[in-house]
């Protein structure tokens, strides 16, 4: 993070923590320099050290050396700051392979078993395209993205409320165990697999993603731990919590993508969100059997929705601290 910017297309240094910025002859500079990445230039703003040719950490951090702004949270203050933003990844050939088959291969197995199926869908209001939407003899629609790339968590977050708004439940698809999207959205795990295996229908099960739902007492028989008691005591009381199939007593045979596919849309799975026991503003999405979320509802005693993405309050007053500029790169390597 950092307090001052190189304005790439002015040629000006901007310091975020004046009222007016440094350039009082601008009054939408403001406005220009907090619009959305995705809305502008994305090199339009540049890391201080980078542009004077000192050490830019973010070159050795996994980011860029272009920047955007955002309202920090300092105390009781709301600063501007600079972030560095990521490094964009394109996709390589093989990857482009992978995503290619993997859609195709959604589109034809739904269309095998008698759902109405398309590629690259534009979202209502287009401003974004799924790569297959699926959609059910009910009309459940499920919005497929394969993402076997990076993508920003925000992005995820946007893209799936947006289909969410137009009726549309996204189901996304990552191929690494520590892929941005998992937990930020209903997702599926598959194996990292040749396109050609993909494309020539190879079994392609789900790693990640779905779960069913166990319940059991909690007595010193018991092949579980107890979920309240930090050690290995028993409470005696029932508990219920969710597993892979492999986790599962008995173990449960994994799902092949095709049964997702089909079950995804007749409302056979459902997506779930079960916050996290510790953390209020944490959990975990997961697509499970419709009857193991009816009893979890039960369990629960009411009906969990989806989390909304968060939205930055823009309304929000800056603090201004009118500091001096500083010009060293203060990119954090740590990925929090």
């Amino acid at each position: 993070m950092a307090n001052a910017v190189w304005h790439t297309g002015y040629g000006i240094e901007i310091n975020l923590s004046l009222p007016d910025l440094g350039h009082p002859g601008r009054p939408d500079l403001l406005r220009e320099i907090t619009a959305s990445v995705a809305e502008r230039d994305p090199q339009l703003l540049e890391c201080l050290a980078h542009h004077y040719g000192r050490e830019c950490l973010s070159e050795t951090g996994g980011k860029s050396p272009w920047m955007f702004i955002r309202r920090g949270r300092a105390g009781g203050r709301r600063p501007l700051v600079a972030s560095h933003l990521p490094i964009t990844h394109k996709a390589t050939p093989a990857e482009s392979a992978q995503h290619k088959a993997t859609k195709e291969r959604v589109v034809e197995t739904a269309s095998r078993y008698g759902l109405e199926a398309e590629a690259e869908v534009p979202v209502a209001n287009r401003r974004s395209v799924s790569d297959a939407v699926v959609t059910g003899p009910a009309g459940i629609r499920i919005g497929w993205e394969i993402q076997y790339h990076h993508l920003s968590p925000s992005s995820v977050h946007r893209r799936s409320a947006n289909a969410v708004e137009h009726g549309i439940t996204p189901l996304w698809v990552a191929k690494d165990r520590t892929a941005s999207l998992i937990d930020r959205a209903p997702w599926a795990r598959v194996d990292d697999m040749p396109w050609k295996d993909i494309a020539d229908g190879k079994e392609m099960v789900i790693r990640g993603g779905y779960r069913h739902l166990q319940v059991w007492k909690c007595l010193p028989s018991s092949e579980r731990h107890c979920l309240l008691s930090e050690g290995a005591g028993h409470c005696g009381a029932m508990h219920a919590d969710w597993f892979v199939p492999a986790l599962c007593l008995p173990e449960k045979k994994p799902v092949p993508i095709e049964d997702l596919i089909l079950q995804s849309a007749t409302g056979e799975s459902v997506p779930v969100y079960v916050p996290s026991r510790s953390n209020g503003r944490a959990g975990r999405h997961m697509w499970v059997p419709a009857a193991d979320s009816a009893l979890w509802q039960e369990i629960v005693g009411e009906k969990t929705p989806l989390p909304a993405a968060p939205v930055e309050d823009e309304d929000v007053e800056i603090t201004f601290a009118e500091q001096e500029i500083d010009r060293t790169c203060r990119t954090v390597l740590n990925g929090r």
